[in-house]
């Protein structure tokens, strides 16, 4: 990758031109948010459904215009300005605003879908068009998260334009989110089939190993059913330890996942406020490693149970499900997992619950040709890299001991590549041998002294 150098505060003169660009978008989303206020409010008479929808276009529409020049007019990359505004924000009181605003949408949208009612008929046209039926809270859920993906994808796009690593990997998540987790089960739906996720995956989407969801994808799709089975075990068993052998662990999380394309994308500005402590490392293994326990054997008590006609554990299996499904489905990966993106960085559930990113970190930690390997020699130790480490890695420790990086957490986003301002890291898939190159202490202060 081409090292870029860090960009120091600057203050940009005054650009008409760019002043009219951001009054329009203003004007456009002010616009709609009042028309959107009207409609959930029940005060527009007209076409609410299609007037509501029109109306958080016009929103969106209007923030899009408004934020794009800023973001065009500053220089590529990551900024130290930004360190300095988010300190700020993002752990102050709009960073705590934003997390209860966001906490809020996942309780309504899991147990108090009646509190969101208008907003889900803000979806209906769109649910008419792609589904040909009335929109529920989950294709609302849906249109949200791909929208912000989408959106703030663009953004990345712009702020990376000088890195063509970033550049590919943003419009690769776009895609999978948009394709694969978005159109093609809407469509799926349309044709009467089983709405099914692509990308998605046991032990990560759970259910589609459990027997309860393959008897139901076989009974009701007939070959296609199947071969969504074979699909969700192909790539379980399969293309997780074939891919993640060659790729890591970032052929997934920062190429095709969805959870890892909105940490990128609408979680990138709050990525520097990952905890990088030993601690929260300590935790951050016991955890992630707890529910990937747990969600083997929630499967195995499924399946066991299914095979004695229910005669052996009775309904212990579907309460080890129930239970799992409230806890890490829900409330973990959902409210946790993005609603505090702005106090605790944003891979707080790829970090501390995924149990796809645990399978893929054992085989990227011991049997993989990936490694980001430093050249200790040229750090200048600026820090800029384990600040933007996402995954709360110290990565500026790695590049001072002259280590490789194989950390079973990493995702290989590149962002610390791509923020060194000397070249130090360089993300490869080179052969095995040489991956585990610990440098003893006392070679390392000899190397120091000579320098």
């Amino acid at each position: 990758m081409t090292p870029v150098q860090i960009q120091p505060f600057k203050i940009y003169k005054y650009n008409p031109k760019l002043e009219i660009i951001r009054r329009s978008g203003l004007g456009i989303a002010l616009t709609g948010i009042f028309f959107l206020l009207l409609c959930l409010t029940g005060t527009a008479k007209i076409t609410p459904e299609l007037f509501l929808f029109l109306s958080f276009g016009l929103a969106v529409t209007g923030a899009i215009i408004y934020s794009l020049p800023a973001i065009w007019e500053s220089p590529a990359g990551i900024k130290n300005n930004r360190i300095f505004f988010n300190s700020f924000t993002s752990k102050g009181m709009i960073g705590w605003a934003a997390g209860i605003i966001i906490t809020s949408f996942y309780v309504s949208l899991y147990w108090f879908p009646s509190f969101i009612e208008n907003w889900i008929r803000l979806v209906d046209p769109l649910s008419y068009f792609l589904r040909n039926e009335k929109a529920d809270r989950w294709f609302l859920y849906g249109t949200f998260y791909t929208l912000a993906i989408l959106i703030m994808g663009l953004k990345m796009i712009i702020k990376y334009r000088h890195n063509r690593y970033q550049l590919i990997r943003t419009l690769s998540v776009m895609f999978f989110q948009l394709g694969f987790a978005y159109l093609i089960p809407a469509l799926l739906i349309m044709f009467n089939k089983p709405e099914h996720y692509f990308s998605y995956f046991w032990p990560l989407k759970y259910q589609y190993l459990f027997p309860s969801d393959i008897n139901y994808l076989t009974h009701t799709a007939g070959a296609l059913g199947y071969f969504m089975v074979f699909w969700g075990a192909a790539m379980t068993f399969i293309a997780v330890p074939v891919l993640s052998y060659f790729f890591g662990k970032r052929w997934y999380c920062s190429w095709v996942c969805g959870c890892g394309g909105l940490a990128e994308t609408a979680g990138d500005p709050f990525r520097h406020l990952s905890d990088n402590s030993l601690k929260a490392w300590r935790i951050e293994r016991w955890s992630i490693h707890s529910v990937l326990v747990f969600v083997v054997v929630t499967t195995a008590l499924l399946w066991t149970n299914s095979a004695s006609g229910g005669k052996v554990l009775g309904e212990l299996s579907q309460t080890f499900s129930s239970v799992y499904g409230f806890i890490i489905g829900a409330v973990f990966s959902g409210i946790v997992g993005v609603g505090f993106y702005p106090v605790m960085g944003s891979r707080v559930w790829c970090r501390f619950g995924c149990p796809l990113a645990a399978v893929l970190g054992f085989f990227q930690k011991f049997k993989s040709r990936f490694r980001i390997t430093t050249n200790g020699g040229q750090c200048i130790s600026c820090g800029n890299c384990s600040t933007y480490c996402e995954m709360g890695i110290d990565v500026r420790a790695y590049a001072q001991r002259r280590q490789n990086i194989i950390r079973s957490s990493c995702v290989g986003c590149g962002i610390c590549a791509a923020v060194c301002p000397r070249g130090v890291l360089k993300l490869e898939n080179g052969t095995e041998e040489g991956r585990y190159n610990v440098v003893p202490d006392d070679e390392l202060v000899l190397i120091n002294s000579q320098n």
